[in-house]
């Protein structure tokens, strides 16, 4: 179980001090950090990333403060912008509202992209604007009662029945171009085959998990994925999905 609202404000503080001693190396094309700063961004969170073996805060945490302004790429390293720089003197809970408010409309990534077992995610028009997907999903979080604990598959049902769906395929032709392992055999366009568990429900679960649950906006009870869900098992190729 992580109560992630203090820890959130002091792991906000580490990756900025990273940003302003240049330690920070990221892509100049796609905005990810590099595998030795997510080694080095995990090493500064206060409590750890979340799985030892499976980086979500220490990869959200670079992405996170470009997407707020709060450091740009110069060179292959986040430096700090004027506005970081003056994030180290505010109040880190208004920074950490504002990063999440940032994200929602200047993300750096497609969160459904960091579910990498689903393939054919690049072919052109078959994905979704994802702006709009996260906006949704931001709204079922708004809709959540504070102070209280929701189960993922609860969280999924009130969505559903709101109509609060981050619809990830463009059209029902897209839906035969996302697959498992196999684009022919593993294909989602299959009927029954492409379940809003596992794309709407694993998008909603990496926008919360590594972006609201960085940021602290929801803590989080939690075990290793291997063996948990098994919603996608039925399909072609699901019983060598592990995400």
């Amino acid at each position: 179980m992580r109560l992630t609202g203090q820890e959130s404000q002091l792991n906000l503080r580490g990756v900025l001090e990273l940003c302003a001693a240049g330690q920070v190396r990221c892509s100049e094309k796609t905005g990810r950090p590099s595998a030795a700063t997510i080694r080095m961004v995990s090493s500064r969170l206060v409590h750890g990333d979340f799985y030892a073996e499976e980086p979500i805060a220490s990869f959200a945490w670079p992405l996170l403060v470009q997407a707020g302004g709060l450091a740009r790429i110069d060179g292959g390293r986040l430096r700090l912008t004027p506005k970081g720089r003056t994030a180290l003197r505010m109040p880190l809970a208004e920074v950490v509202r504002a990063l999440w408010q940032r994200w929602l409309t200047h993300a750096v990534i497609d969160e459904f992209s960091r579910i990498e077992e689903i393939k054919g995610q690049r072919i052109k028009n078959v994905l979704s604007a994802a702006k709009p997907r996260r906006q949704v999903v931001a709204r079922a979080l708004a809709s959540c009662p504070p102070g209280e604990w929701m189960g993922v598959d609860a969280l999924f049902t009130t969505m559903r029945r709101g109509g609060l769906s981050p619809t990830i395929a463009r059209n029902d032709m897209a839906l035969w171009k996302l697959y498992l392992v196999d684009p022919q055999y593993g294909s989602l366009g299959y009927d029954g085959f492409h379940r809003w568990e596992i794309l709407e429900g694993r998008y909603t679960l990496a926008v919360l998990f590594e972006y609201a649950g960085t940021l602290g906006l929801v803590d989080l009870e939690y075990v290793h994925p291997a063996g948990e869900r098994e919603d996608f098992q039925d399909n072609w190729g699901g019983t060598i999905w592990t995400r």
